[in-house]
């Protein structure tokens, strides 16, 4: 593994070399023509540079010169106020050499990660493809797709730049990212929104935590469990070490977030998710919102309830972390195919999502009917959710509710809607004392409130 971080720092150098044989000034690679800075904050930009020789830094929205020094160790940063969105501009930064960016946009920037959900493409093959593709005219979306690297310990760079969509660009660039900077895009009247996709299919959520998330021992044990796969690693923070950690400080809006499903078997992926939006926030040093997608519906190899219980891990996240939201899609997603094609629905969701809780943007309900908490009567319990306004069957009736006694022992169950509440009743439990819903693999959901939302699954057990 070693070899890894090798060939990351050999690429590193190959970046910089030319630039060391007669400057002072150097930029990551993710300071380039077309990146998006956040808007209406302060920024943080940073390189490299001759120790101790003045780096002048001009940004186009200002008259304003900034001056940043590198100390010792060559490294420099500085922090610099951006208005509200606009652009293009340029930015000049001046030492021995001159380096000036262009087309650069202020406006909304988000962090995409997870696995091969998450990292899909148009050109791999999604709904409506060919015509999603053709119409990918959007100068103001701009991509910066991080390659696949691994590395055993942070750092501090890596190859990529920006890029503007185009139908080109789109085609090769994450599809959910798209579809949500689109609906973004819309709804804050043409803001650029800069997405960043740093994702690999099939890997662990434990590769992306820093070693520092190591220290919960549940964490910790969860890890030492993952088995070797041949498409990625399974290490802990070799991903996070690589392909998140050179561009922690980067002012974000906040995180998009697909994965799961390279988890399936473990009992404690609700702390493992929670450690890993813990850690990336101490490491941003921002409490910025994490939205993130409940993994499909699908038939998972060793058992029936592996992939639920991710689904419900996923669903009590949302308690245990503030600023979370969760976008279901169980209803959007064949059984048969661990990468749904229809990502245009999920991207909007997440859009919804992060239109109304952090834009403050009516956008009605957006969120799934979540379990709220349950209550027993005689032979009866009454479930009580949440966002449960309009709650409705897609069809007459369900046949994903269960009852279970005082035994643990769960049995088919049927369910009624009233007054926003679900009545479920079993004749094979005369004291019920557990409930839950759709918990199979497979189990797709009926149960929606007016905004057309499914339910997440879940157990009161």
């Amino acid at each position: 593994m070693k070899s890894n971080s090798l060939i990351v720092k050999f690429l590193f150098l190959i970046i910089l070399l030319p630039a060391m044989a007669n400057a002072n000034v150097i930029l990551p690679s993710f300071f380039s023509d077309n990146m998006v800075l956040q808007r209406n904050a302060e920024v943080k930009i940073w390189g490299w540079g001759h120790p101790f020789e003045e780096i002048i830094i001009t940004p186009g929205w200002t008259t304003e010169k900034y001056k940043a020094v590198p100390n010792n160790q060559a490294y420099w940063e500085i922090k610099i106020k951006t208005p509200g969105a606009g652009g293009p501009y340029q930015i000049n930064f001046k030492g021995y050499n001159e380096i000036l960016l262009n087309n650069v946009m202020l406006g909304e920037v988000w962090f995409c990660s997870g696995q091969s959900n998450m990292e899909w493409t148009a050109n791999a093959g999604i709904d409506n493809a060919e015509e999603e593709i053709a119409n990918a005219n959007y100068p103001d979306i701009r991509f910066y797709n991080t390659p696949k690297l691994s590395a055993e310990t942070p750092q501090i760079n890596m190859p990529g730049n920006w890029k503007v969509c185009t139908p080109e660009t789109m085609r090769h660039s994450t599809a959910i990212g798209y579809f949500f900077a689109q609906y973004l895009q819309k709804d804050l009247n043409g803001v650029a929104v800069g997405i960043i996709n740093s994702s690999w299919g099939g890997t662990p959520a434990e590769i992306w935590m820093p070693a520092e998330a190591f220290s919960n021992n549940t964490v910790a044990q969860a890890a030492a469990k993952l088995t070797p796969m041949d498409w990625g690693p399974t290490e802990p923070a070799r991903a996070y070490n690589a392909m998140v950690n050179p561009i922690v400080g980067y002012t974000i809006a906040g995180a998009l977030w697909y994965q799961g499903e390279s988890n399936t078997g473990s009992d404690v992926y609700d702390v493992t998710l929670a450690a890993l939006i813990n850690s990336w926030r101490a490491a941003w040093q921002s409490n910025f919102p994490f939205y993130f997608v409940q993994i499909a519906p699908f038939n998972y190899e060793g058992g029936t309830t592996q992939g639920v219980t991710i689904r419900n891990a996923q669903r009590k996240v949302l308690d245990a972390v503030t600023k979370t939201g969760m976008v279901v899609i169980s209803d959007i997603s064949p059984t048969d195919d661990i990468h749904p094609r229809d990502k245009r629905s999920v991207g909007k969701r997440l859009a919804n999502l992060a239109l109304s809780s952090h834009y403050g943007i009516d956008k009605g309900i957006v969120n799934s009917p979540l379990f709220k908490y349950a209550e027993y009567k005689g032979s009866k319990a009454i479930v009580y959710f949440n966002y449960a306004d309009g709650l409705h069957f897609k069809g007459k009736s369900s046949a994903v509710f269960e009852l279970a006694g005082a035994d643990g022992v769960f049995f088919p169950a049927k369910a009624t809607v009233k007054n926003n509440t679900v009545e479920v009743v079993s004749k094979k439990v005369k004291e019920p004392k557990y409930v839950r819903y759709a918990w199979h693999n497979t189990a797709q959901a009926n149960l929606f409130n007016k905004a057309g939302l499914p339910a997440s699954s879940f157990t009161s057990k």
